[in-house]
């Protein structure tokens, strides 16, 4: 009896100390700078640059955040990490950016990242270059199910704020990066059929360029056949 009284003790002094697994942290929703929108900056930062205001949702289960803006032009990226949801960064005028916010908690690995967002960090331009096109399927890494006729369909997505988009170059092939010209299309068109052969790895990209021959090239996404 005493033995059993011992074993149901333990169990109980197990049971209290044992804690649940941390959470993940979650999600964020961001609000502005809207996506493939022009913002509207806080103030001037000097000739070149001027401080735009980052705002999002907060997350359950998370402790700080990381925010990430990259500038498309030149690849570089701009991080700073907060415990609020309103940050500022100093950006440079006239061009277009990315922006996530990661979601982080100390208690355990795992970082949750928010959708990307573009937007134009406005300057004395009279012309936009069109936002980077976004490409939407297949999705990126995934394996894609070709069609009875041995064709995957490509789908993308594309924005100008100045709403005069002219064209898109498609470049596919199975070498990285991409530079076979599959084919150029007019500003209507954001889905192109392609053949494929089961068990490729393929690699495609979208040129947009507009009216004023500005252009912009989106990043390169990879998928493989079945």
């Amino acid at each position: 009896m005493r033995i059993l009284t011992f074993i149901l003790l333990g169990l109980v002094l197990f049971s209290s100390c044992k804690k649940d697994s941390p959470k993940a942290p979650e999600k964020v929703g961001l609000i502005a700078p809207a996506k493939n929108s022009e913002c509207t900056p806080v103030q001037s930062d000097g000739d070149a640059s001027s401080i735009v205001r980052f705002n999002w949702e907060a997350a359950d289960h998370t402790e700080d955040y990381e925010l990430q803006v990259t500038n498309l032009n030149t690849g570089t990226v701009q991080s700073k990490n907060t415990s609020n949801t309103i940050e500022t960064l100093s950006l440079a005028k006239g061009t277009p950016f990315s922006w996530v916010v990661i979601s982080q908690n100390s208690e355990t690995t795992t970082a949750t990242s928010s959708d990307s967002w573009l937007f134009y960090n406005p300057g004395s331009e009279i012309s936009h270059v069109p936002f980077p096109a976004e490409l939407i399927f297949p999705v990126q890494g995934s394996t894609a199910f070709k069609d009875v006729n041995n064709e995957v369909s490509l789908k993308w997505s594309g924005k100008d704020l100045d709403d005069d988009i002219e064209a898109y170059a498609i470049y596919f092939s199975t070498q990285n990066p991409p530079t076979n010209l599959l084919k150029s299309t007019d500003a209507g068109v954001s889905e192109l059929k392609v053949e494929v052969t089961s068990g490729e790895v393929y690699f495609w990209k979208v040129v947009t360029t507009d009216e004023e021959g500005n252009s912009s090239a989106s990043s390169v996404s990879e998928f493989k056949t079945r």
